[in-house]
């Protein structure tokens, strides 16, 4: 029998080493080199390269939004004057729409080359809703279907989202974040600017005698309300801008300040040669105000205010924050491609001197990393068992336990050694008892919320019950109808109350304390369930089975069917119906459907909602959105009922499903019924059988 002879690793014990001396086996050139050079420098360069090269296409795919956003509004200004002449083939509109367009394709070659990241993938898609819109904005421009201001807005459905794209860019710059803010801040600047250019040329040119009552106030007050965002937005860019951005932008509107008196000055010199009266127009400030204040187009043109002036003057400015914006692009770019060749060179370099001391270290270091995969193997085992299987089963087992009546021990991670991964295992241990003790005092924190819901419920259920008796006496001793009617529904009131009371108590987990030691019909807990809805009158009962309800059922059923009621005439027309039917399966279970005429919910709401019926969550902020349907999971888990919703058959509505159990339902003797229920039965199940059937087949292999 041969002997095996113990590894040296054993021998030495060199599982219990520390790290620090395992690594010091290593600790040669190449390694430091390989790992320190090559696993930071290399991999950091390497990640600059690829981020520098996914800014360089964002800044490319920003340019091309800008340009796009522009020539969009710039299209919407330049055809004001013909669209309201009249002239819808205008040269001018063609070729604006034109370049709208050219820009639109440039804009669409700049996404497909843009990294796939989830603010971007966001933002073109909130792109290409506005650009739907754009067909439809231009056919109905300035005509009837569409006014001038709204005209000049809808085309902000297109614009704000490629302005927003700028809060994208602003890789290699000092601040990521205040970049791209200030490049969105000039951006508005420039809409803003662009709306009121569109809009005062509008009201300068516009025949108001021909406008709606109104129309002109709300233009006017669309006018304002852009010369102020203009404010707000240069405000905006004064706060996140530099020094030099700041000093371009005074720069540029200075210029374009300059220009538009030459050109004031140049047809001043045109008018004079050609004998005619030259009415020199005040500053854009003063004209904006000018045409804020509401003066007619004549008043206007008298102060040298026209709408060829004005649309000059306020092209400059556009033009200004154009040329700022272009700058900003132009300059991240720049530096994104900076730093994208510095990368690479680096990358290169970097790996060139480090790939052969990874060569060299990987023998020295492939000693040391079987001494430890042995233990990493078995603490990442005991880990990934913990998080996975015994943790939660742990936490599952708290959350059902009685509080203070609960074991936080745990077993250990079976690691015994003393190097820095026994440390890590007994951290883990650490880890995994703190969590355990932390869910025992969540489930005991979670039993103490349940009785003081228990507490309060049962409080103001009392109340409850003695203002519902003083009602019923009142309505005893009422004549007066009017009156009566009142009480009526300040008892419907209390009614609605006393369920939300009961509400409470089914989050709390209590059980009802009456309950009814007789069966009861089933009409009659339909009934009973009907009284307690606020427009009880709506609900119309047809082709119910007889059958009587267990009297421990009674109760929450009665609870359960009047929060679904509540729902369907709540959440449906006032003046619609809702229709209440049941179903005798052939296994014996009933099938109650409550169809209502609402708008319906869309279908991952619903299927959400579903869940939560059949396995109610556990009690959080969440139930406030829908306590009712919270309630109706739980009082059905008690019974083993099944709750579902599903849209109407008729395309409007929502039906919903109540799954009655055999264990809560009795047949009743037979009895011979009238000619008219014998009608009405027959009725029913022509209408309901097949349904009723498809739905038991959908069901039949799933536990009641």
């Amino acid at each position: 029998m041969s002997h095996t002879p113990t590894p040296l690793r054993r021998r030495f014990g060199a599982r219990n080493l520390r790290v620090a001396q395992k690594l010091q086996a290593i600790l040669l050139i190449p390694v430091l080199v390989a790992l320190i050079l090559g696993g930071v420098r290399v991999k950091r360069t390497i990640d600059t390269w690829q981020t520098a090269k996914d800014a360089v296409r964002v800044a490319e795919l920003v340019q091309a939004a800008n340009k796009y956003a522009s020539d969009a509004i710039n299209e919407r200004d330049v055809s004001v004057i013909p669209l309201v002449n009249g002239d819808r083939d205008s040269s001018t509109i063609l070729k604006a729409r034109r370049i709208t367009d050219e820009d639109a394709k440039k804009f669409d070659a700049a996404v497909a080359r843009m990294p796939k990241t989830a603010g971007l993938e966001r933002r073109i898609e909130l792109v290409r809703a506005g650009e739907k819109q754009l067909p439809l904005v231009r056919a109905a421009a300035f005509t009837p279907k569409m006014t001038g201001v709204q005209t000049e807005e809808s085309y902000h459905a297109v614009q704000h989202p490629l302005m927003e794209i700028s809060n994208e860019l602003g890789f290699g710059i000092t601040s990521q974040s205040t970049y791209g803010r200030t490049l969105y801040a000039v951006s508005l600047a420039q809409a803003a600017e662009s709306l009121i250019r569109a809009i005062g040329t509008h009201l300068l040119i516009e025949n108001r005698s021909k406008l709606a009552k109104g129309e002109l106030e709300s233009q006017l007050a669309s006018f304002k309300s852009y010369v102020y965002l203009e404010q707000v937005a240069l405000q905006e860019y004064a706060g996140f801008a530099g020094t030099a951005e700041t000093a371009r932008l005074r720069q540029a509107l200075t210029d374009a300040q300059k220009k538009g008196q030459e050109q004031i000055a140049e047809a001043q010199t045109q008018a004079e040669a050609s004998g005619k009266t030259f009415a020199a127009p005040p500053s854009l400030a003063k004209m904006t105000s000018a045409i804020a204040s509401g003066a007619t187009g004549a008043s206007l043109a008298e102060q040298g205010i026209t709408p060829e002036v004005f649309f000059a003057a306020s092209t400059l400015g556009f033009d200004a924050y154009r040329s700022v914006e272009v700058y900003l692009t132009d300059t991240a770019l720049s530096k994104a491609h900076t730093i994208a060749d510095d990368a690479r060179n680096d990358a290169i370099i970097n790996a060139t001197l480090v790939l052969a001391a990874i060569l060299a270290a990987f023998l020295l270091a492939n000693w040391v990393a079987r001494t430890m995969s042995t233990s990493m193997r078995r603490l990442s085992a005991s880990a990934h068992e913990i998080a996975a299987q015994r943790l939660p089963a742990r936490l599952t087992q708290l959350t059902r336990a009685v509080p203070g009546r609960v074991d936080d021990d745990v077993v250990p991670i079976p690691i015994t050694t003393t190097d820095e991964i026994g440390e890590v295992a007994r951290a883990f241990d650490h880890v995994h008892r703190e969590a355990v003790r932390l869910a025992a005092e969540q489930a005991l924190l979670r039993a103490n919320i349940n009785t003081i819901f228990s507490n309060l419920a049962r409080r103001s259920q009392s109340l409850v019950e003695r203002q519902l008796h003083m009602i019923t006496d009142l309505e005893g001793s009422e004549a007066d109808p009017d009156q009566l009617e009142n009480l009526f529904q300040l008892d419907h009131l209390a009614t609605r109350v006393r369920r939300n009371g009961e509400n409470l108590l089914v989050l709390s987990g209590e059980a009802p304390v009456q309950q009814w030691d007789q069966p009861l019909p089933l009409v009659d807990v339909l009934r009973a369930a009907v009284s307690e809805v606020e427009q009880y009158e709506r609900i119309q009962l047809s082709g119910l089975p007889e059958t009587e309800i267990d009297g421990r059922a009674v109760n929450d059923l009665v609870h359960l069917l009047a929060e679904l009621l509540e729902n369907a005439t709540t959440f449906s027309s006032p003046h619609a119906p809702v229709h209440v039917t049941a179903t005798r399966l052939p296994d014996g279970r009933i099938m109650l459907e409550i169809h209502d005429q609402g708008i319906g919910l869309p279908a991952d709401e619903m299927a959400a909602i579903n869940r939560n019926l059949a396995d109610p969550p556990t009690v959080d902020l969440a139930i406030s959105q829908r306590m009712g349907l919270f309630v109706v999971g739980r009082l059905a888990d008690r019974h083993g009922i099944r709750v579902q919703l599903r849209p109407a058959d008729a395309g409007r509505g929502t039906t919903s499903l109540v799954m009655l159990p055999d264990t809560i339902t009795h047949r009743t003797a037979a009895t011979e019924p009238d000619p008219d229920t014998m009608a009405m039965v027959a009725f029913v199940d022509s209408r309901y059988t097949e349904e009723a059937t498809h739905t038991y087949e959908s069901w039949s292999d799933q536990p009641s």
